[in-house]
């Protein structure tokens, strides 16, 4: 998967030199940040919507979208995918491959662990 996203960058990138009136790619990127933010967010509703009604097919094709905007957006934001990659594993070394990280102001340094949280128990009713 890397090697797939490494290549749609490099797409991007060649994307910025041709006719925003001939690439879809060139002219998201001429509409600048937050177009592409918004695609982003867009991609995400759809994708979530097409899991909530069980079409998986769908949720291919929308991944997909997603996933080319994303790496539009983190193209003109001079974002390398390796980067992402280096945080998820960052976050595996810390909670394991399948957690997430609770959000913060301010990610732990290099080498230094986040506390973890107590887990939250029900109350007796």
């Amino acid at each position: 998967m890397s090697d797939s996203l490494n290549r749609l960058q490099a797409a991007v990138l060649a994307a910025r030199m041709r006719d925003p009136s001939a690439s879809r790619t060139a002219r998201l990127l001429a509409e600048g940040l937050p177009k592409m933010a918004k695609k982003v967010a867009e991609e995400a509703v759809e994708l979530g919507i097409e899991a909530l009604q069980g079409h998986r097919d769908a949720t291919v094709l929308e991944s997909a979208d997603l996933i080319y905007n994303l790496v539009v957006l983190w193209t003109e934001m001079g974002i390398e995918p390796d980067e992402v990659w280096r945080e998820l594993d960052r976050r595996e070394q810390l909670y394991g491959i399948a957690e997430k990280l609770r959000k913060s102001r301010t990610p732990p340094r290099a080498g230094q662990a986040r506390r973890r949280q107590p887990a939250v128990t029900a109350l007796p009713r």
